[in-house]
């Protein structure tokens, strides 16, 4: 939790987002509303929400030192103890609003964000990554935080005045920002592992992503069942959860919930949570989700595929679904979706509507590139009979002598493997039947 110059913590926040372009007045407000959404997750009181118009950019404040002083009333008369920006404050910015509200603490977006990642983060990697961003963040930042810094220290041996209580903490921030590089590095060599084992297991894998609360973790435990962490909160879900599902035409498949996308997401934490979202790069294919009752639903479609794009994978088979159509009153809204995605899939995970009809679509994904083939294999490779029952459709079997003629919807990742028996399924004039071309 934030906490201001006499160490007590935050109680009543005002919430402050300045534009210059009156064009931009609705996009501010509604990212005000959203950082509200984003305090509120940290459980501190909003008192109030300020838009700021100004002409231009200011090196000083951000805003003129006029707009400024109106700020600093206000929040004096409103008695908050943290002014938050939505938008990003430079160091140098954030020292100078302090210096005019001596008592009041100052921050931006992206410390309300980076210390929603520090309370949620569970595992090992996600505590690491996160520790990284606030590091990296908070270096240029040291001067803020202390108010000793003017101090030399000589030690032992040292010549001249020593070295500054400020450039000792600096130093340490380094080290200790190489630390955590260096045992993410551990972190992630250790989930290459992990899933080098797993690819060797051709079971397709699906990432579920999307904008932050638009119910990733809620389809995951309605599709597979699985015991993971649901909240009607931002940022519920920051570590990855891989869970296997059987779909109707038995092909297996992994599904991942990744965590969220948000509007101004911090590059820093973009970069510090690569190994969590790689899962997505890595994916066979995408489910893009979205909340379909929210108004800034097209903005939330273009900040995911923004995250995508930066993360290399813009490229990848997506289906768009929308959730949570329960919620929409106006039956207007959902007839423009329909209109701007006729392709995409429409959803509660609450009420289980359009449930079947998703896992029906994603079987069609899954089997995309699939192929039926007739095949013909010695009992000396019964392996593979036990991997074509768990990781593909058997149509039929039938046992020929000491082989075994199997007729299966074959995935992508098992056509090599079982090439060489289709092969010889044609020497004996059986072959690969027409339906078994590739699609």
């Amino acid at each position: 939790m934030f906490e201001n110059s006499e160490s007590k913590m935050v109680q009543r926040a005002l919430l402050v987002s300045a534009y210059t372009d009156h064009a931009a007045k609705a996009e501010s407000q509604s990212l005000l509303v959203e950082l509200e959404e984003l305090v509120d997750t940290l459980g501190i009181p909003v008192i109030e929400r300020l838009l700021v118009h100004h002409r231009e950019t200011h090196a000083r404040f951000l805003v003129g030192s006029g707009k400024a002083e109106e700020v600093v009333a206000r929040a004096q008369e409103l008695h908050a103890d943290v002014i938050v920006f939505d938008n990003e404050l430079t160091p140098s910015q954030q020292r100078n609003w302090e210096k005019i509200a001596p008592k009041i603490a100052v921050i931006d977006r992206q410390e309300v964000i980076l210390d929603i990642f520090g309370k949620r983060a569970q595992t090992r990697e996600a505590r690491l990554q996160v520790e990284l961003a606030r590091m990296e963040y908070s270096l240029p930042r040291l001067t803020r935080a202390w108010g000793h810094l003017a101090r030399q220290g000589g030690g032992i041996g040292s010549r001249g005045e020593g070295e500054s209580q400020l450039e000792q903490d600096k130093r340490r921030v380094r080290n200790s920002i190489d630390r955590c590089k260096r045992e993410l590095l551990e972190v992630r060599s250790s989930r290459a592992t992990q899933r080098k084992d797993r690819k060797r297991t051709p079971v397709p894998n699906a990432a579920i992503v999307g904008y932050t609360n638009a119910g990733k973790s809620s389809l995951l435990r309605k599709l597979t069942g699985a015991d993971v962490l649901i909240e009607d909160k931002l940022f519920a879900t920051l570590d990855t959860t891989t869970r296997k599902i059987e779909l109707p035409n038995k092909q297996p498949l992994l599904l991942t919930d990744t965590v969220g996308f948000v509007r101004k997401l911090p590059h820093r934490l973009v970069e510090a949570f690569n190994a969590t979202l790689e899962e997505a790069v890595l994916a066979d294919f995408l489910i893009h989700l979205l909340d379909a009752s929210q108004p800034e639903v097209l903005e939330h479609y273009n900040t995911t595929l923004k995250v995508l794009n930066e993360l290399g994978a813009e490229h990848k088979r997506t289906l768009v679904v929308f959730n949570k159509i329960d919620r929409i009153e106006d039956p207007t809204v959902l007839s423009h979706l329909r209109r701007h995605f006729p392709e995409a899939l429409y959803i509660s995970v609450h009420t289980g509507e359009g449930l079947d009809a998703l896992v029906d679509r994603i079987g069609e994904f899954v089997s995309e590139g699939a192929c039926v083939r007739e095949l013909l294999i010695p009992a000396s490779a019964s392996d593979l009979v036990a991997k074509l029952h768990r990781h593909a459709k058997v149509i039929e079997t039938e046992y020929v002598d000491q082989n075994v003629r199997i007729l299966a919807l074959i995935p992508p990742r098992l056509a090599a493997e079982c090439a060489p028996y289709s092969e010889a399924a044609a020497g004996t004039g059986t072959g690969v039947r027409g339906q078994g071309s590739e699609r």
